[in-house]
């Protein structure tokens, strides 16, 4: 089963997840954009931000959710020359269960998690949504 074509069911599963991650992780970043204009000044537009996003220390963290999504997009493409296998799409399930579970001392990625987790009601919602999604496998 791990070497077999990624099911309709995972398949679906995979881009339902995809959507609920892009969601928390615009939630994510307009929660960091609100505390880093907050400590260092408004940022001028949106330029500005997708270059402080790609290469400011303080955003690093949510490269992680980023890399994610982009290897979820990759096991989705029809036109991958390897098509992914069930069990591909398997460990990206529990890439995202593992990366998602904060933590005050886990990874950079689950500290920062845990605190946004404290300091935002919607990305607590988005978490529980997400979380959700997870358990169907």
């Amino acid at each position: 089963m791990e070497n077999e074509r990624t099911s309709d069911e995972t398949r679906e599963q995979l881009k339902v997840l995809r959507t609920g991650l892009l969601r928390l992780h615009k939630t994510l970043l307009d929660l960091e954009r609100r505390d880093y204009e907050r400590a260092r000044g408004r940022i001028g537009n949106s330029y500005e931000f997708l270059q402080l996003v790609l290469k400011d220390p303080w955003f690093d963290w949510l490269h992680r959710l980023s890399e994610l999504i982009v290897q979820i997009d990759e096991t989705l493409d029809p036109h991958a020359e390897t098509p992914a296998t069930e069990g591909d799409a398997t460990a990206l399930l529990e890439r995202a269960k593992t990366l998602l579970a904060p933590s005050e001392t886990g990874s950079e990625f689950q500290k920062n998690y845990f605190l946004a987790l404290q300091q935002s009601p919607d990305v607590v919602l988005l978490h529980s949504e997400v979380m959700r999604l997870l358990r169907q496998d």
